[in-house]
């Protein structure tokens, strides 16, 4: 890329015809196009990639892919936060199993017989030491 422009100016404003200005030309390297990954960079950054009208082409595609983008991202954020609540609720699971064996070996500990005995024993309330008596009612009686 040479400015052309440039040279083009100073052709037009030399004041001194007799003075001859000798301009050297650019290298043949620089002229030339440079090889295998010079010309890629070369052309990437002097012409460019994608011209406006293929960036405008492409634009609602773009719009897709962000928003594919967008919805994977929060597709994993809410697969993480179930997770999440899935591990907090299994180990609510477990602390409430705990509780309840823990309780019901209170409970059957404490309706032993000796047990209620002595709890009952506080109101005055005593262990049979006869066993019961059966009470018949005969038909005419009732």
């Amino acid at each position: 890329m040479n400015n052309e422009f440039r040279t083009r100016i100073a052709e037009e404003e030399d004041p001194e015809p007799e003075e001859i200005v000798v301009k050297r030309p650019r290298r043949k390297e620089r002229e030339e196009e440079p090889e295998g990954s010079k010309a890629f960079f070369k052309k990437l950054f002097t012409e460019g990639v994608v011209t406006k009208e293929a960036a405008t082409d492409m634009l609602p595609f773009l719009i897709f892919l962000s928003v594919l983008c967008m919805l994977y991202i929060a597709n994993s954020h809410m697969a993480v936060k179930n997770i999440r609540s899935i591990d907090k609720l299994n180990k609510e699971v477990k602390e409430l199993s705990w509780e309840y064996k823990s309780l019901k070996a209170d409970l059957m500990f404490k309706s032993k017989l000796t047990e209620v005995a002595k709890k009952v024993d506080t109101l005055g309330i005593r262990e049979l030491t006869e066993p019961p008596k059966k009470i018949v009612v005969n038909a005419n009686e009732y």
